[in-house]
């Protein structure tokens, strides 16, 4: 029998408290997985944001319109591969009133060649694109709102009045996690013609493809260059920037969050120090006989500080474990589909699953280190003679 293999053994010596022990340190686990979780897959968005995607809205204000003209003097800068534009439409599923989703209406030929990350099929396209009255949906707000290909669906708007009925045309999925799988998008020629003549031939922002990411910063200062003699200036940015720009106003909250992961591992190493100190002095006379049969104060430590590693990782294993598989398939899929806007991915990244198992063993040696010292400084007389 080794050390360590003696030292694991001796975990099952109370059942009961290592039990519970391995349980609350495994809550805190779970508890800083699903946290990290939060904030990486908040910052879904700018991370994968396109390199070569640039946004172009009014100087002002987000919610102001540009005129519709802009889009072919953007499309005439050096540099831009493909325009697309888009207006925030507001809509709402009357039959889920409490359902938010966002809904825009575009161009459709244009945008799927600026978002090339959504994935239609070809008849799926072609179907889109000769249906004026046609719209598509991303696969989560499909599967939410229970329609598909084939089915009519009725909108109501905050903005503009009347019901608005679309045929769905086709259910886009994404290959890349930065793009919202909960979106609704229609003709913009469709909302265009209905509006009256001060309104129309307005935008609510464009979006343009460049040749090459390196210039991306050049090509929009270009871009905002060519407007500035205009009565309507612009605004454009990449959409890093443009991302970046908006989780400018939920700092205070990512933030908070970081600070109780933090206080979480502190909470993680009490725990388990709190278990390994009252079994140190529970064993001072196992401790004692060690040294007397000839067992150095290293080996003393050796053992306490197996103990507690070895608890840590059983309550890694355990937290990831029963975390992992509910975020994926189940806790997950409901924010991405429940949540929209705000997670378009909520997955735990393989990197945080990882994080959670190391720090649990580290701190597992963190929280026997002190129990560990005393351990080994007991002398072979202080251990036989105070026992309870």
């Amino acid at each position: 029998m080794t050390l360590i293999g003696l030292a694991l053994r001796n975990l099952l010596g109370n059942k009961l408290r290592s039990g519970l022990t391995i349980v609350g340190v495994a809550i805190a686990v779970i508890a800083f997985v699903l946290l990290r979780t939060v904030l990486t897959s908040w910052n879904v968005s700018i991370e994968y944001a396109a390199k070569d995607r640039i946004g172009t809205r009014h100087k002002v204000s987000f919610i102001l319109s540009l005129p519709k003209r802009y889009v072919d003097q953007v499309r005439r800068s050096k540099g831009v591969q493909a325009v697309t534009w888009a207006n925030w439409f507001g809509g709402k599923d009357p039959r889920y009133p409490n359902e938010f989703f966002a809904t825009f209406a575009v161009d459709p030929q244009t945008y799927l060649q600026v978002y090339q990350e959504m994935g239609l099929p070809e008849d799926a396209r072609n179907r889109w694109f000769a249906d004026r009255q046609g719209a598509i949906l991303g696969d989560a707000l499909a599967h939410k709102l229970g329609v598909k290909v084939g089915d009519r669906i009725s909108l109501l708007s905050n903005i503009f009045r009347g019901t608005w009925t679309f045929n769905v045309d086709g259910v886009y999925t994404v290959s890349q996690p930065s793009v919202d799988r909960s979106q609704f998008f229609f003709h913009w020629d469709l909302l265009n013609k209905s509006l009256s003549a001060p309104q129309q031939e307005m935008v609510g922002w464009i979006v343009s493809r460049v040749d090459n990411p390196a210039i991306a910063t050049d090509v929009a200062a270009s871009i905002d260059r060519a407007f500035d003699s205009q009565d309507v200036q612009t605004l454009s940015m990449s959409e890093k920037a443009l991302n970046l720009s908006f989780m400018a106003g939920f700092t205070a909250i990512l933030r908070a969050m970081e600070i109780v992961s933090l206080i979480i591992l502190v909470i993680l190493v009490l725990i388990l120090g709190n278990t390994i100190a009252m079994g140190v002095r529970e064993r001072r006379y196992e401790y004692g006989v060690l040294r007397a049969l000839g067992f150095k104060p290293g080996h003393v430590g050796l053992f306490v500080m197996s103990e507690s590693v070895t608890m840590g990782l059983c309550a890694g294993l355990l937290g990831v474990g029963i975390a992992y598989p509910v975020v994926q398939y189940g806790l997950g899929r409901w924010i991405e589909e429940n949540m929209n806007g705000l997670f378009s991915w909520f997955r735990i990244d393989p990197f945080v699953a990882l994080a959670a198992l190391v720090l649990s063993v580290v701190l597992g040696a963190v929280a026997g280190a002190v129990p560990a010292w005393r351990a080994a400084r007991l002398t072979v007389v202080d251990a036989l003679r105070r026992v309870d």
